[in-house]
């Protein structure tokens, strides 16, 4: 009969800690509406610098964030941040305050700004960053579309 968990003795064996820096990458989704609308400006200008994006109806994206930290990887775990802690940190900051929203209207960190997918990228690193506490905050990448995106590295990236 094999002895308990707790009397068994622990490994010998040692553990070999690699160094160098490692980009880890979440991908989450969520699905919202906007309208690029600059209330400076006239309707016309509106109109002619955004076209069907201003629609006073909105207009809505099945948006991919995707987050990259950057770090040594735990000479214990072996992680830079464990990815699933990752993703929830993704979700209370950003998805679950976005998905199925109005960006314009009902996010409340996004109040005043224009939600161009440049604006967002922003936006959603200052609310990341703080949450952060493993690793460095690399990029963050939005879709908008399969072939549009944005990706900010920082407010110190030149």
């Amino acid at each position: 009969m094999p002895k308990p968990l707790s009397s068994r003795k622990r490994s010998t064996k040692k553990i070999r800690p690699l160094s160098g820096t490692v980009y880890i990458t979440r991908q989450v989704h969520f699905n919202s509406a906007h309208r690029l609308y600059n209330p400076t400006k006239s309707l016309a200008w509106n109109q002619k610098q955004y076209g069907l994006c201003t629609n006073p109806h909105w207009h809505g994206h099945n948006y991919v964030l995707e987050v990259t930290l950057r770090g040594q990887p735990d000479p214990v775990t072996g992680y830079i941040m464990d990815l699933a802690e990752l993703k929830r940190v993704l979700h209370r900051a950003v998805v679950d305050k976005c998905d199925h929203r109005n960006l314009n209207d009902e996010v409340d960190f996004l109040r005043g700004i224009i939600p161009s997918t440049e604006n967002l990228v922003i936006a959603f690193w200052q609310q990341l960053a703080p949450h952060i506490k493993h690793g460095q905050l690399h990029c963050v990448r939005l879709y908008e579309t399969p072939r549009n995106f944005a990706e900010f590295f920082g407010p110190d990236h030149t």
